[in-house]
This record gives C-alpha cells, sequence and structure tokens, in this order.
C-alpha cells in the first residue's frame, strides 16, 4: 500500500452561525490503520470532521489521495469514496433497518455480506424500524451504513458515546475489522478504544492541531495525557 497519506488537510478553518470553531487545522492521515482525533469536550473534533465533509461553512485545502475536495458538496465527497458516520447517528427512525442500509448503498453490489458478518444481530431485525433499536443497535446501523461502500476512508464520529462495555467492544471489533481495508479517521474519547485500535493521534485544543505522534506514545505517558488531554489514565488497560 502507498506510503503517501489518504488524506491532507491544510490550514481547515470552520464556522457555524458566523462563529469560528475550527481555526487552523492541518494534519495528514496515513492510508492504512486507524488515526485518532483527540482533545477535550468543545474544541473542534467533530467540527473538523464535519468541515471535512462539507457539512459546515469551510476554507483551507483538504486532499483525498491527492485530489482537492474542499471545492466539493458533501455528496460529491461521500461519492469520491469518503464514508462518514456522524456522532449522533442519524438513522432514518420511520424506516426499517433494510431500508436505511438500502437507501446508504451508492453501487448495485453493496458489501452485504461484510455487514452481515460483523453485525449479525442487525440482520435478525431487518424489518424493525430503526427508532425502535436501542441505542447501540443504531450506532450499528449507523456503521454498517458507512461501510456497505467501497471507501477510500472513514470518518467516523464518536462512536462509543454511551453506549454499554459489551456494545462498545462490539463497535470497536467492527472499526478494527473495517480498518483492514479501509484507514478511519477516529474521533473517540473512550481512551481504551483508542488504545487498543489507534496507530497514530492528532490532538487538537482551542480549533488547532497542538500534537500529533503514536496513540502510545500520548496514553503511555500520564504528564502528556494530562496536559493534552486533561484525564488521568492511570488504570488504563493495555
Amino acid at each position: 500500500m502507498s506510503a503517501d497519506p489518504i488524506l491532507q488537510v491544510r490550514g481547515l478553518r470552520a464556522s457555524i452561525g458566523g462563529a469560528q470553531v475550527v481555526e487552523d487545522v492541518t494534519f495528514d492521515v496515513p492510508a492504512r490503520g486507524i488515526t485518532a482525533v483527540l482533545g477535550r469536550n468543545g474544541v473542534g473534533k467533530t467540527s473538523t470532521l464535519r468541515a471535512i465533509m462539507g457539512l459546515i461553512h469551510r476554507r483551507g485545502e483538504v486532499r483525498l489521495a491527492g485530489t482537492r475536495i474542499d471545492g466539493l458538496l458533501t455528496h460529491r465527497i461521500a461519492q469520491f469514496g469518503v464514508g462518514y458516520v456522524p456522532e449522533e447517528r442519524e438513522v432514518f427512525s420511520d424506516l426499517t433497518v433494510a431500508e436505511n442500509l438500502t437507501l446508504a448503498a451508492r453501487t448495485r453490489t453493496p458489501r452485504n455480506d461484510l455487514v452481515a458478518a460483523l453485525f449479525p444481530d442487525l440482520m435478525d431485525r431487518l424489518a424493525q424500524r430503526a427508532g425502535t433499536l436501542s441505542g447501540g443497535q443504531q450506532q450499528m446501523v449507523s456503521v454498517a451504513r458507512a461501510l456497505l461502500n467501497e471507501n477510500r476512508i472513514l470518518l467516523v464520529d464518536e462512536p462509543t458515546k454511551g453506549l454499554a462495555p459489551k456494545i462498545v467492544t462490539e463497535v470497536a471489533d467492527a472499526l478494527e475489522e473495517a480498518a483492514k481495508s479501509v484507514p478511519i479517521l477516529l474521533v473517540e474519547q473512550n481512551l481504551d478504544v483508542v488504545r487498543r485500535l489507534a496507530g497514530g493521534a492528532i490532538v487538537i485544543a482551542g480549533g488547532r492541531v497542538v500534537h500529533t505522534g503514536s496513540a502510545a506514545e500520548i496514553l503511555d505517558d500520564p504528564a502528556l495525557t494530562q496536559r493534552l488531554l486533561g484525564v488521568h489514565v492511570d488504570g488504563v488497560g493495555a
């Protein structure tokens, strides 16, 4: 696989309702594995992903496999190969699980076998309305919709937020398997999940990148974790 980064972000700035939420973000995402986006609450992590997707007003340069995509509309960015799993899941509540998946497929040959293998519980609920699923099951639908398509990169925002430990493990299992075939840029607050999944890490503070390096470098250094993330890591499992 190419050593060139799959995603390059340069001088990204973004605003919502006139308020600046991303100040000046620059980073690269390798063409393999999982790269975590870390930082305290409210520093611009989610806004960075939304800016890359063109969901909020943004300036700066975003390149996917060397081609600029920052001038494209959101649906064109998705067609170009950027899968997106939003923080709030955003399933179609009145539609069935099967209908949610069908709407997400961009080709005539979606990767149904992969989704079935990763989320067997969903296969038993294809006729169930998505709005009646548990939060964890809805998260699985959200991830499954992105995995149906052959993407060049996945942007995944807080996939384990508010989930029970068992479901956290299942979602992490799915992301780990998905990362074997597609690079993932992952916003995640659960440091156990980050430690398990992520090779690289990008730390954002105040809408700017303040640190890049390996995830282990940060999580194995309590002082660095405290300074960058504002949390203690005593007792975090390896």
